[in-house]
């Protein structure tokens, strides 16, 4: 479906983004993160236990806006590449040995433009660029170039597949 193009994490609230290779995932997020340790700037009201963001939105951000953010400073967990990130929501996905599930959208605040030091960060990433929120399923791994395959659809796609094979059942028996 989709693959990760790059890992982030903070250790504490404020500070710049480090890149990882690999990253481990425990229940309430990502090992060495600020949200997990509870140092995060929404901790402990506005958590996400992991972010993701796509690179297609980054790239989007850098032409439209002039602001290049692939050093992190967009303030998310997971770049991912080659998957629509709104589609997950309510899903559960595999990545690498982690499970995922898409809990909500992840809008921009004056706090992630205040930490980037570039005025226009938080309304570059407006407009559903900011990514979602996930929670932890299953801890695992996941490294650059995991896979993000669909282990369960969200409730909206498996009613509607379910209403499909209805109609077509119905549609058999006239």
């Amino acid at each position: 479906m989709g693959t990760v193009e790059q890992l982030c994490i903070a250790p504490e609230n404020g500070e710049p983004m480090v890149h990882q290779q690999s990253v481990d995932v425990v229940e309430g997020g990502l090992v060495g993160d600020r949200y997990l340790r509870g140092t995060g700037y929404y901790s402990p009201y506005d958590v996400c236990e992991v972010t993701l963001i796509e690179a297609e939105a980054v790239k989007t951000i850098h032409e439209e806006f002039g602001i290049d953010l692939g050093d992190g400073r967009h303030r998310r967990n997971v770049v991912t590449h080659g998957v629509v990130l709104h589609d997950l929501l309510e899903s559960t996905v595999r990545i690498g040995s982690a499970e995922l599930r898409g809990t909500r959208p992840r809008p921009p605040c004056a706090h992630v433009e205040e930490v980037a030091g570039e005025n226009g960060v938080a309304s570059a990433l407006g407009e559903g660029r900011g990514g979602i929120c996930a929670r932890v399923v299953e801890p695992g791994t996941i490294t650059v170039g995991d896979s993000i395959d669909v282990v369960e659809a969200d409730p909206r796609t498996v009613g509607a597949a379910i209403a499909e094979r209805l109609g077509s059942v119905d549609d058999q028996s006239e």
